[in-house]
């Protein structure tokens, strides 16, 4: 029997950029090759809207298949390659295209900062922790967070929150430091919260997030 033969296939979407990105993708694959699994599951192939790019050599070198897709980002595009994949769960990690066509319960965004507030059109990257700063320094908040949610097609960054693991802001930080240690619980997080959803201890159900096994409160610090 192959080795991934009867594992949970997912799909990943990730943007990266044309120098580098991709190591939310990197560390999915790594988890899923742990002995044992963190991620218990195959990583079928990860797509970039980068032809080159960062996500390109990191998929090149874990020997991952890579599509590059320059759009349109429409419904028939994504089911296409969730069909092409037979993926049955799609994880969307440093993503930065609408999402349209797919199941919510069956697709999973992260999100470096608090949801619903730091989200939005233009809300990625250094532009999310920029603004969240700028929010601290006004008094109006103390802690940034890792947010990972079931994506809908609601608005961008919209859909059921799965998790919250909050960053507590330091008085020396910037918008750079803040950075570093929000992608660190990032890719600490993201393995371990998708295999609870792909193995069915989290669900979606009539649209409110359901947790067998897992105190939801738990997952909300």
């Amino acid at each position: 029997m192959e080795p991934n033969a009867g594992r949970i296939r997912v799909l990943v979407f990730a943007s990266g950029d044309a120098k580098g990105g991709g190591s939310g993708f990197q560390e999915l694959v790594e988890f899923s090759r742990t002995d044992p699994p963190v991620l218990d599951a195959q990583i079928v192939a990860v797509v970039s809207n980068h032809r080159h790019g960062g996500v390109r050599k990191r998929a090149d070198a874990l020997q991952v298949p890579f599509e590059h897709w320059p759009g349109p980002f429409d419904a028939k595009g994504y089911r296409s390659f969730v069909e092409k994949y037979r993926a049955d769960y799609v994880m969307c990690s440093g993503w930065l295209k609408f999402v349209r066509g797919l199941d919510p319960a069956r697709t999973v965004n992260i999100h470096p900062g608090p949801l619903p507030r730091f989200g939005g059109p233009g809300m990625y990257g250094h532009h999310v922790h920029e603004a969240v700063m700028a929010a601290y320094h006004r008094g109006e908040i103390k802690q940034s967070a890792v947010t990972m949610h079931f994506v809908d097609e609601t608005a961008y960054d919209h859909g059921p929150i799965i998790f919250q693991m909050p960053v507590l802001i330091r008085p020396d930080d910037d918008a750079e430091t803040l950075a570093k240690r929000v992608n660190e619980k990032e890719r600490a997080w993201q393995s371990y919260i998708l295999n609870l959803v792909i193995h069915r201890h989290i669900y979606l159900e009539d649209g409110q997030v359901l947790y067998k096994g897992v105190p939801p409160k738990r997952l909300f610090y």
